[in-house]
């Protein structure tokens, strides 16, 4: 005979109270049936009662949970179906026992011993009258039963125990359930609140395995996600009402807007009462399995405070038949069954008993097609789908065991047990049934949202999945579903510690506060976030930097000395003009070509030195715009060129006036000489400097440059020298040809006042030194573009006082003093020193 035993929690109190024996002792079976197969100890301990009693926090008159006998007539009909079915286990009649556990742990275990030891009273592990145990709806209940049958190595198989706990084989080897573990569920809670934004929750839990598993696991996962648990409180259904009190005042004064609820239903009562209490509302709440899809809690009384919840529970199924079934169900199947009795009186408020006063008699004809409650209602097939395959799951064990050969005397719990390890078969609505390595089913959930219908009443809407099955990323999805939030809002709740941080902040800790209560910091320069709550500012590439808002990274503003802004305009117009003025002075020079005065300045050393001026005021535009590989080779080498020309054509001019004066032999055989030797020197010092450039552009020739050392915030753009060195031999040879000129033009200074020309020549090189040597130390210290602009400045202000110093006077004479320009006033103060 295969015994299938469900021990069923008719009565939800304490370990201690005798009303847990109203129906009987828990070692009796309140329902059974005999059969070849007892399927021995498939004992559901389901949740049944609630009563009136002093340990009670909230006292409640006799009431059957309609829900928990449900659960029981659903595994009486999968037994039906199963003594009715020609494929599995033909010619096999399977019974069943049905105890009662009283929703505590002491009745649990007393009907576990009552279960063990049969009618028979035996205890050996080979004759047990139980083959396999269904039950129990709580997780502390099955712990304390698995840990009496696994001594016995009879499997037992729950539907509604989820604690995680249970998956530990090396603890409950025996132990196979057909509801996802709450290993699932607590990181399933945890994304979920993850994915609304709430990074403050408080949380409350049973003070049991289920509670405490389940929560321990959140709080883990949640701080994997980044978020905080402002208060985390127990309660238990048979503790003091001031503990309960104390919870929700605690619920009150938190923050947190959102609250995860990991609660078996006993404590879900007791909470919710208190919440009415205190009148609590606008909570967004967060439910576990448990609780989340209960029907009585969705009614008037409470669904002021419910609706808009999320939770997940188990997938929704189909039971074909079952509601006709449970529509057969009347007293009259078993008369003397109190639980039937109990069950009519409940579900029509009537009595069998005809003393009872103020109650109307029952009269057993009335009709369950009228009633409308937990135990019709076949909407919400969830649970009592697991408790339908678990029922299946150990007929298809056991028929994979006889087809192996042994009778009904010869079933052996263990090898039941192996058996379950490999079961894997379809139900009739197309699910999958099959356990992992821990015993455990596959882990799929639905999101389920309260949102009330066009009449008004509370509905479950599936509103998501999550399935443990898929990689991370994909697990959890929502459906395009309009969700319903605390209050009936639409508007999604808010439930942080500190305002989120806008892009172009960063999240700064507090000291002594959860990570999640943080101030919002500014990203530094160059740095950028562009999501809000940002840890860390990320830093620009090189050549970007953040823009106003530090949201996003924006190229750097490249800087160089460009025509177009008031800078380089000024000095491109004092180029030009020093240029033109150069060319009108030459202009002049050619006209009076023919003069005393221009011939006795030396016309061709005038005309070549106008030349190297205007070369000098032109090479500085080489120096504005942006910088390319040619401008960076032609600036500074035509630079060097032009002024080393320039000083050359000076330093000659210089020579020959000293000669001129100086020499020994009759004057007018000095130009023969003059003219060979001054050509030479030009020629040979301005080679000098074109050798120079030559080879610092065949080895390290000056390149574009982009300086983002200097100016965070943007790129400056430069020619880069290539050899410094090469840099400051052409400018240590143009001041040394300035430094020889000034010395030769300092020995001249007393000639003639009339042809003093040395004494301008001194004085432009005092001028040119002058500007040259501030040049130095400006230049090395001037950023960015400024560099550039000193070294133009210095180029134009040099070539002008070349210009002023050794022209003007001589353009004075040519242009207003014309009387002056005469050979007699040219050597007058010569010839009367002769005399």
């Amino acid at each position: 005979m295969l015994k299938l035993a469900m021990i069923q929690s008719f009565v939800n109190i304490a370990e201690n109270d005798s009303t847990c024996e109203m129906y009987g002792s828990p070692e009796v079976s309140l329902l059974s049936k005999e059969g070849d197969f007892i399927i021995g100890g498939r004992t559901f301990i389901l949740e049944f009662h609630l009563h009136k009693c002093k340990t009670l926090l909230f006292p409640l008159f006799f009431r059957i949970n309609l829900r928990e006998f449900r659960f029981v007539q659903t595994m009486i009909f999968a037994v039906e179906e199963i003594n009715n079915s020609s494929e599995l286990l033909p010619n096999v009649s399977v019974g069943y026992r049905i105890f009662d556990s009283c929703g505590s742990t002491l009745p649990s275990t007393r009907a576990a011993m009552g279960l063990m030891n049969g009618e028979e009273n035996t205890w050996s592990k080979n004759c047990s009258s139980v083959h396999a145990v269904i039950g129990a709806s709580e997780s502390s209940s099955t712990i304390a039963m698995q840990q009496i049958f696994g001594v016995f190595q009879i499997p037992m198989i729950s539907h509604f125990a989820t604690c995680a706990c249970l998956s530990n084989r090396k603890e409950y080897p025996f132990f196979f359930r057909t509801i996802p573990s709450d290993y699932y569920q607590s990181r399933a809670l945890a994304k979920l609140v993850k994915h609304f934004g709430w990074t403050w929750v408080g949380a409350v839990r049973s003070d049991n395995d289920y509670g405490n598993n389940g929560m321990a696991t959140f709080i883990e996962a949640a701080n994997q996600e980044g978020i905080c648990v402002e208060y985390s409180e127990a309660i238990s259904r048979t503790g003091s009402r001031e503990n309960v009190e104390r919870v929700v005042r605690v619920i009150r004064g938190g923050t947190a807007s959102v609250l995860v609820a990991f609660l078996a239903q006993g404590e879900m009562d007791v909470l919710l009462e208190e919440v009415l209490m205190q009148n609590l509302t606008g909570l967004q709440w967060v439910g576990s399995e448990s609780w989340i899809t209960a029907n009585y809690l969705a009614k008037k009384r409470y669904a002021g405070i419910l609706t808009g919840s999320l939770g997940f529970a188990i997938r929704k199924a189909k039971i074909s038949g079952l509601l006709d079934f449970l529509l057969k169900v009347n007293p009259s199947q078993d008369p003397q069954s109190n639980l039937l009795r109990e069950f009519w009186e409940t579900t029509f408020g009537c009595s069998f008993r005809s003393s009872t006063p103020g109650t109307k008699s029952c009269s057993g004809f009335e009709r369950l097609q009228d009633a409308n409650n937990a135990f019709t209602d076949v909407s919400e097939l969830r649970i009592s789908n697991c408790v339908y395959k678990a029922v299946y799951a150990v007929a298809h064990a056991l028929h994979s065991l006889l087809k192996c050969g042994p009778s009904g005397d010869s079933v052996i719990p263990w090898k039941i047990y192996e058996q379950l390890q490999k079961v894997n078969f379809t139900l009739q609505s197309g699910e999958q049934v099959y356990f992992d390595d821990n015993g455990d089913p596959a882990a799929t959930y639905e999101l389920v949202n309260w949102q009330r219908n066009h009449a008004g009443d509370v509905v479950f809407t599936t509103v998501g999945k999550y399935d443990a099955s898929q990689p991370n990323w994909n697990q959890f999805t929502m459906n395009k579903v309009k969700i319903t939030w605390a209050a009936e809002s639409w508007e999604k709740p808010l439930s942080v510690c500190s305002e989120n941080c806008l892009p172009g902040f960063r999240q700064a800790i507090i000291k002594g506060k959860p990570i999640c209560c943080f101030s919002c910091v500014p990203c530094a320069g160059g740095e950028i976030s562009n999501t809000n709550n940002s840890a860390e500012c990320s830093q620009c590439p090189s050549e970007f930097w953040s823009n106003v808002k530090h949201s996003k990274c924006v190229p750097k503003l490249i800087e160089f000395l460009s025509y177009g802004e008031t800078m380089g305009a000024l000095l491109t117009a004092f180029s030009l003009c020093g240029a033109s003025l150069t060319l009108v002075v030459l202009c002049v020079f050619f006209r009076f070509r023919h003069t005393p005065l221009v011939k006795a300045s030396n016309s061709e050393l005038s005309f070549l030195l106008l030349f190297s001026l205007t070369l000098c005021f032109l090479c500085s535009l080489a120096f504005i715009g942006q910088p390319t590989a040619w401008s960076c080779m032609l600036r500074h080498t035509a630079f060097g060129v032009a002024f080393a020309l320039c000083i050359s054509c000076i330093l000659a001019k210089t020579i020959t006036v000293v000669m001129a004066f100086k020499a020994k032999r009759p004057a007018n055989m000095f130009p023969q000489c003059s003219a060979p030797l001054q050509r030479t020197s030009v020629i040979g010092c301005t080679l000098i400097q074109v050798f120079i450039c030559v080879i610092w552009l065949a080895f390290a020739p000056p390149f574009p440059h982009k300086n983002i050392v200097y100016a965070n915030e943007k790129i400056i753009l430069e020619c880069f020298l290539g050899s410094p060195l090469a840099f400051w031999v052409v400018m240590a040879y143009i001041g040394f040809l300035a430094l020889l000129c000034f010395i030769l033009a300092f020995l001249g200074r007393k000639l003639p006042d009339n042809f003093n020309e040395a004494k301008f020549i001194t004085f432009s090189m005092l001028i040119f030194s002058a500007v040259w040597l501030t040049f130095i130390p400006a230049y090395v210290s001037s950023p960015g573009k400024f560099t550039v602009a000193v070294e133009i400045f210095a180029i134009l202000a040099s070539s002008f006082g070349l210009l002023f110093c050794i022209f003007a006077p001589k353009c004075y004479i040519l242009l207003l003093k014309p009387e002056r320009n005469t050979k007699k006033h040219l050597m007058g103060r010569n010839q009367s020193r002769t005399q």
